[in-house]
This record gives C-alpha cells, structure tokens and sequence, in this order.
C-alpha cells in the first residue's frame, strides 16, 4: 500500500513540475538612473518565489528565474514594480507546458492559473514556450487597445471571469496572453 501512495504522489509531483513558469523577461518603464533600477531589483528581490534575478540595464530589462514548483503570481510582479514607482512595459513569462492544446480566444487552466490566448493560431504547446501578457497594466495603453480588438470576452477588460468565460468561477483572475 505504501508502495502505491508513494508512486501516487511521485506522478503527481511529475505532473506540477511539468506546468509550471520557468522565468520571466521584465521591461520596467520609468527608470532613469541606476538607483531606479536598484530599487526595482530590490523590490523584486523578495518575491517568495524568485530564485534569482539577472539584469540588462541598457533595455532596464529583469530576467526573473523562479523557484522550481514554485506559485507564482504575475500580480505580485506587477505591484513590486509599481511599489518602488515604476511601471511595467513588458512582461513574457517561460513557461514548460506538456501536450497543452491551445486555440485563439479560449481559456486554459496552468499552473493554478487560469490563461486566455489572444491572437494565436491553434497549435499544441509542447515544452519552453515564452508567453507575452497582454493584460492592463502589464502593457501600454496603445497594445492593450489592440488585443481588445481581438475579443468580444469581458474578462479583458476586467482582468476577472466573466459570464462569457467557461470552466471558471466569476470573480477568479485570468491572465490574457499571446505567443
């Protein structure tokens, strides 16, 4: 019996590892001098599930490594950011997926999270795939009036499920994203 719960949990242990955020690739607008970039490093420095963080201060671009099996919040991200007074450009998270079907204007489930595929072909995703997030505050105003364009869904708009989302709870977060 021993044998099967220890086998039982290995495989589970498999599937988390495989669906789940490698890194991330931040571009932080607003930074003008060294001390700038040195609080933004800061703040990020203690997001619980960062494991490192390397920086490319001629594009004031943070690659975040994050901690193996580790929950990561995208929204965290964004406010450490803004705590230190600054804002996010860009942000593309890596991301290891497994077999993971995807097609344009649907929803997944990954990584506890729920994400929302905007202007993609249909394709399976199969390994590191880099994922831009197109949501409000993650992006310019000019970029996130464009992807609007590309769904009737209200979950853009909001950043929460909608009547029109399926699979998910009103009121839960969704991450909108392109490839």
């Amino acid at each position: 019996m021993k044998t099967i719960l220890l086998a039982i949990a290995l495989l589970g242990a498999q599937f988390t590892a495989s669906a789940q955020y490698k890194k991330a690739s931040l571009q932080a607008a607003g930074l003008t001098c060294a001390m700038c970039s040195n609080a933004t490093f800061k703040a990020l420095k203690t997001l619980p599930f960062v494991d490192k963080i390397d920086t490319d201060l001629n594009n004031t671009t943070f690659i975040l490594h994050f901690k193996p099996n580790a929950a990561v919040n995208l929204d965290q991200i964004r406010d450490k950011v803004e705590n230190a007074g600054f804002s996010v450009a860009k942000l593309t998270v890596t991301a290891n997926f497994d077999k993971v079907k995807v097609e344009n204007d649907t929803h997944i489930s990954f990584a506890g999270q729920t994400l929302h595929f905007l202007n993609i072909t249909p394709q399976v995703l199969q390994g590191e795939k880099d994922i831009t997030i197109v949501d409000k505050n993650f992006v310019s105003a000019k970029t996130f009036k464009k992807y609007s364009a590309q769904t009737k869904m209200a979950c853009y708009a909001t950043g929460t499920m909608a009547d029109c989302c399926k699979g998910g709870a009103a009121g839960k977060r969704v991450y909108h994203g392109t490839i």
